[in-house]
């Protein structure tokens, strides 16, 4: 189809891959994807559990360093990114969480509209392959393959769920349903045992497709204009350097932490810091790379009097019995996510929304070396943990182009747990944790609290200690987030960049605020109403 298409979506991530399907499938639009990774044909991304695999693994990631943030103790976070077909769905835990509907209807009180929960629902809906079945919520017959693993529990998470109970949490049969709030079961992207992820669901079938193009191992390195309008985008490729065109619309789906930094490399930033880089200046956009937003974490672990995971995986003839089950009946724990189950629920009774999200793994990894992920190695004792996130944090951080050199890093400024309601959360979150441990369904398994241990107590020993241990959950968003004007977003309410033409961004990027949960589901809804916003546009 030669170098220039009607579409150039650039990043092949869960937006991406959305965006490829959806603009391609009337036949009538020629599609270009590029990504700077390589294939997801590997068998550590296809498998579920292989994610503890892939996490520092640079061939497929970006494998970012955050800089030092006074809110995490002065440490460098580690923030992996898919760099592979699929983007961060083909190395990511796959809970499948659109968040609540009170987010959506956010969004568009924020002067959005067209972004609330009515107006999203249908393509949640229109999206997934739910093997619960369609109602008023779930969708049946999409893409993706979405299902609970209520059948495959491990029996620590059906304590978990019981611990909820006696702790006074109601159990919430779906977390994408009526109501998000409560204890529960999540459901994951796997297709009858194996890793659904975007690029398998949506971009692959793409591909057969005679008008689509998908060009890997690409590195796009700024949007090229004539005059105010995109025209396409640079890239090096194989050594070379050369432009693909685009005769309706570039649409950068590249990431929170990618979309932002592409845009500064194009002249399309803060105009100050854009000049600092020696960058020509097209559109002086202050939004672009600021707004930043994430999710905070952190686990409390516990030696357990019983087997947890630690035991099935550990030892060599664990792994080969997992192993075996995996690839003769598509069954066992590398069929599934760490995440079994968790849920929403408020700190303090007061609140009118969960302000944390929880989980339960049934497995620990404490003695793990710096910059490893053992999952198929775990501690040599019973041992696991539950965790949690907060839902909303009010901390806000920047992701901005570090030089011109298009391959050099972005600089990524976290400041996490930066105002007293976020320390509050994490402060009132773990009290929860320790309210769940200490109920009879996981007092009773509970030998010891190993991190932080019994002897951290008071709120200040509490907050010291998830300063020093808390991390992102890698969920980054709002660096080119929606807003009603240029002063305060980077996009209109159809995804178009301010002050220019044929110019679009697709991604977690665009969320105005972050949604309570994780946030592949909802970053691929947004995909799917932009495809039909950019294609209503095209008509």
């Amino acid at each position: 189809m030669g170098d220039v298409f009607d579409f150039v979506v650039v990043g092949a991530g869960s937006a991406g891959c959305v965006l490829a399907e959806r603009l391609s499938a009337s036949g009538r639009h020629s599609v270009a994807v590029i990504e700077a990774g390589g294939t997801d044909r590997r068998f550590w991304v296809q498998t579920p559990l292989g994610y503890g695999k892939t996490f520092y693994d640079r061939s497929l990631n970006w494998a970012y360093q955050a800089e030092p943030d006074p809110g995490l103790a002065g440490r460098s976070d580690y923030w992996p990114r898919g760099k592979v077909l699929g983007g961060s769905s083909s190395i990511n835990a796959m809970v499948w969480v659109r968040g609540a509907a009170a987010d959506f209807d956010d969004w568009a009180g924020e002067g959005n509209p067209g972004w609330s929960y009515a107006d999203c629902l249908p393509f949640f809906k229109a999206i997934e392959d739910n093997e619960a079945g369609e109602d008023s919520w779930r969708g049946r017959g999409g893409p993706l393959s979405v299902r609970d693993v209520a059948d495959r529990l491990h029996p620590l998470a059906r304590r978990f769920l019981e611990a909820g109970r006696q702790a006074g949490f109601a159990y919430n049969s779906d977390f994408n349903g009526a109501a998000q709030e409560g204890i529960g079961v999540y459901q994951i992207n796997v297709k009858n045992g194996w890793r659904m992820s975007a690029a398998k669901a949506f971009l692959r079938p793409a591909a057969k497709r005679a008008n689509v193009s998908v060009l890997s191992e690409a590195m796009v390195t700024r949007v090229v204009f004539q005059g105010r309008r995109a025209s396409g985008v640079e890239i090096r490729r194989g050594g070379q350097t050369r432009v693909v065109g685009a005769r309706r619309e570039v649409i950068l789906a590249a990431g929170a932490v990618n979309s932002p930094q592409l845009l500064h490399l194009s002249g399309v930033g803060p105009g100050a810091h854009l000049r600092g880089l020696g960058v020509e200046v097209l559109s002086d956009s202050p939004a672009v790379g600021h707004h930043l937003q994430d999710h905070i974490g952190i686990n409390y672990t516990y030696r357990a009097n019983v087997r947890t995971l630690n035991q099935t995986l550990r030892p060599w003839y664990g792994k080969l019995l997992a192993g075996l089950d995996f690839l003769v009946r598509s069954r066992g724990p590398l069929s599934l996510s760490l995440n079994q189950a968790g849920g929403f629920v408020r700190t303090r009774p007061a609140l009118k929304r969960p302000d944390i999200q929880l989980y339960l793994q049934a497995i620990s990894t404490l003695g793990a070396k710096t910059g490893t992920r053992p999952l198929l190695t775990p501690d040599p004792f019973p041992g696991f943990s539950l965790g949690l996130s907060n839902c909303r944090p009010t901390s806000r951080g920047s992701i901005l182009a570090r030089s011109a050199d298009p391959l050099a890093p972005p600089r990524i400024v976290a400041n996490a747990l930066a105002t007293g309601e976020d320390v509050e959360t994490c402060l009132e979150g773990v009290k929860v944790l320790r309210r769940l441990a200490a109920q009879p369904a996981l007092r009773d398994v509970v030998e010891a609290e190993l991190a932080p241990g019994p002897q951290v107590r008071s709120d200040a020993e509490l907050i010291a200690d998830f300063r020093r241990r808390a991390g992102t959950v890698y969920h980054p968003v709002g660096t080119c987030r929606m807003a009603p004007n240029g002063e305060n977003g980077a996009v209109d309410a159809r995804l178009r960049v301010y002050g220019l033409e044929g110019l679009r961004v697709v991604d977690a990027s665009v969320f105005p605020n972050i949604v309570s949960g994780n946030i592949n589901a909802a970053v691929m809804m947004v995909a799917a109403k932009a495809a039909a916003l950019i294609l209503e546009d095209a008509r």
